[in-house]
């Protein structure tokens, strides 16, 4: 007889935290582990990010909420912004360049995927990147797709084929987001 060994995920964390951040949320991670456990049955989740050593805390502190976090090394990646974006500098004619940082962790997220199918019973995808079609295609004609988790409704369309499997977080919002409550003092009467 078969032991039941539970369902992983596998979580994209730069498509999913600019995902909710593009529709004007940020996501409560707690939560979102929690929410991974009791709606999915996830067992372990897996967050791939790309590693910067300024943010060493924030990795310990997924790890602390129930995360197995994986680091992908980063490299700067200098690119000019589009021209009807561009910022002109104080000196007349100058065009600001915009640094940005890549740490692409596609290829570490399909490995594990596939490098852990033996441990897990089904798998959660957490991307709406169209770059996991092929992990998606895959695990779901090995009968190890559970869902595939698009951040919000702009997933990729090469997923229409798998509309059955696709749940979208937004509609979690109530539930996931993160809200920072102040407590407000009350004021005092002498």
């Amino acid at each position: 007889m078969a032991t039941k060994k539970g369902n992983y995920a596998f979580i994209d964390n730069q498509n999913l935290n600019l995902g909710v951040q593009k529709i004007g949320w940020k996501m409560d991670w707690k939560k979102f582990r929690q929410f991974l456990e009791e709606s999915y049955g996830v067992t372990k989740a897996f967050m791939f990010i790309g590693h910067m050593p300024e943010h060493e805390d924030m990795y310990h502190k997924m790890h602390e909420l129930g995360y197995l976090v994986v680091l992908k090394p980063t490299f700067d990646m200098t690119r000019i912004l589009k021209p009807e974006v561009q910022k002109e500098t104080k000196e007349e004619g100058k065009v600001e360049e915009k640094k940005a940082i890549k740490g692409n962790v596609d290829a570490e997220l399909v490995l594990w995927a596939v490098k852990e199918m033996k441990n897990y019973d089904k798998a959660v995808v957490v991307s709406g990147d169209g770059d996991f079609y092929c992990l998606v295609e895959y695990l779901a004609k090995e009968g190890k797709l559970l869902n595939l988790l698009a951040p919000n409704g702009q997933y990729s369309n090469l997923y229409n084929a798998y509309e059955e499997y696709i749940d979208r977080i937004d509609k979690q919002r109530k539930l996931l987001a993160y809200r920072h409550f102040t407590k407000v003092k009350k004021p005092t009467t002498d």
